[in-house]
């Protein structure tokens, strides 16, 4: 007698190849992750409009913030009713909100537009791509998070020399525009190849790991009522929130770090797509490691990493800061990619969008923390680097690594 098991493998085989979901997954993300490139905008529009850099910097802290309370929803949507509409009509969003912010006369607008708007439509489009990735490769995990997230992290390096070439030839505010339009065409196409696959789907060979006596295992799946009530999800949501801040302090402040340390303005250029570029290696490489190593011995490596980075960063000048700034992004994509697959190990597939939302929420909040950490602390001396947010990050990262060591996996009533 045929299995059901097998019966949906062959349908579900024979309806995609689960590595054109992936193809799919890396087009949206790639876009999304241009979110990166904001220091590429922010002294243009400092200079443009006379704004300081706080406030400046605020605009990125809320698209993040934003990007990362949506996941929580679009996920819960997704989960219902798939990723193709979720995404596309993210990706919608997206594009409006940059060709809104093209028409910035404040900076409220710009907080509105790029913010809120641009943020919304990241959101709705994060999550898809990474849940429906992770239902269809429960024998890779860590591999497969680690590629769907690292178009995010690649999205900075492919288009930070896109958007100054269209500084130059059409303008600053016209570039946001242009920019939604490519986004958004690109993010709307990739959305059309998602598709989740049938209940109960397992890839041809592989069978799920018997779960150890009282937890979880590959077919268990918590509810996120049922996710908040343990203690590993707060573990997990403070130690992310650390690990991201650090982040996104540096991928928001690299330009102006990098000259503060000595690097020359087209170095110091290039230190943004450097960045983007070990954040998108970080990203494979650590999930990866991680289905080999094992998630929470992965996440101690990589916080000890980013912690002693942290705490050096003001002592490295000329090419060295590249080096430490990149080594960061290195360390922020592991983060995003493991992340993901701990909370797929931990706590099912079933409710994973809304519930890796909920999580993914630490990162926003650091997106805020951190870079708002950086400028509230920032040296009173034009053009240095002050080492007190960075040693703060640095040991809050330390923390994390001690938080790391708590995690096992949670048992279910």
């Amino acid at each position: 007698m045929i299995s059901k098991r097998k019966v949906v493998r062959y349908l579900s085989e024979k309806t995609i190849n689960r590595w054109l979901i992936v193809a799919g997954a890396l087009l949206i993300q790639v876009c999304l992750g241009a979110v990166y490139i904001w220091s590429v905008f922010k002294a243009p529009l400092m200079k443009q409009f006379g704004w300081e850099a706080a406030p400046t910097s605020f605009t990125f802290s809320i698209t993040i913030l934003v990007f990362a309370a949506t996941t929580i929803f679009a996920g819960k949507l997704q989960d219902k009713i798939g990723p193709r509409w979720v995404a596309t009509a993210g990706g919608l969003l997206y594009a409006l909100g940059l060709i809104l912010a093209s028409k910035t006369t404040s900076i409220a607008w710009l907080y509105v537009t790029f913010g809120v708007i641009g943020g919304i439509g990241i959101g709705a489009g994060y999550v898809c791509p990474l849940a429906t990735c992770v239902k269809w490769f429960p024998d890779k995990k860590g591999l497969i998070t680690g590629l769907a997230v690292a178009g995010f992290g690649l999205g900075g390096m492919i288009f930070t020399p896109v958007a100054n070439t269209l500084k130059e030839s059409v303008g600053l505010m016209n570039s946001f525009a242009y920019l939604g339009v490519i986004y958004g065409i690109c993010v709307v196409l990739g959305a059309q190849i998602l598709q989740n696959p049938p209940a109960g789907y397992t890839p041809a060979g592989w069978n799920p790991p018997a779960p150890a006596s009282g937890k979880v295992g590959a077919s268990a799946d918590f509810t996120t009522g049922e996710m908040i009530k343990s203690f590993q999800f707060y573990v997990i949501w403070i130690s992310y929130f650390f690990g991201a801040g650090a982040g996104l302090m540096i991928i928001a402040n690299a330009l102006p770090i990098a000259q503060a340390q000595g690097l020359s303005a087209g170095l110091a250029a290039s230190a943004v797509m450097t960045v983007a570029l070990f954040n998108a290696a970080g990203r494979i490489m650590w999930g990866v490691v991680s289905d080999k190593l094992g998630r929470t011995k992965t996440l101690m490596l990589i916080f000890l990493i980013c912690g002693l980075t942290m705490l050096s960063l003001k002592l490295l000048t000329g090419t060295m800061i590249l080096i430490g700034v990149s080594l960061v992004g290195f360390c922020f994509g592991g983060f995003l990619a493991v992340y993901p697959s701990l909370t797929a190990d931990y706590y099912g597939t079933k409710s994973y969008g809304m519930n890796y939302g909920t999580i993914f929420l630490s990162y926003g909040v650091g997106a805020v923390a951190g870079p708002m950490l950086y400028d509230i602390m920032k040296s009173p001396v034009p053009g240095q680097l002050s080492a007190t947010p960075l040693m703060i990050s640095g040991i809050l990262c330390l923390v994390g690594l001690a938080l790391a060591l708590t995690l096992k996996a949670p048992s279910k009533a």
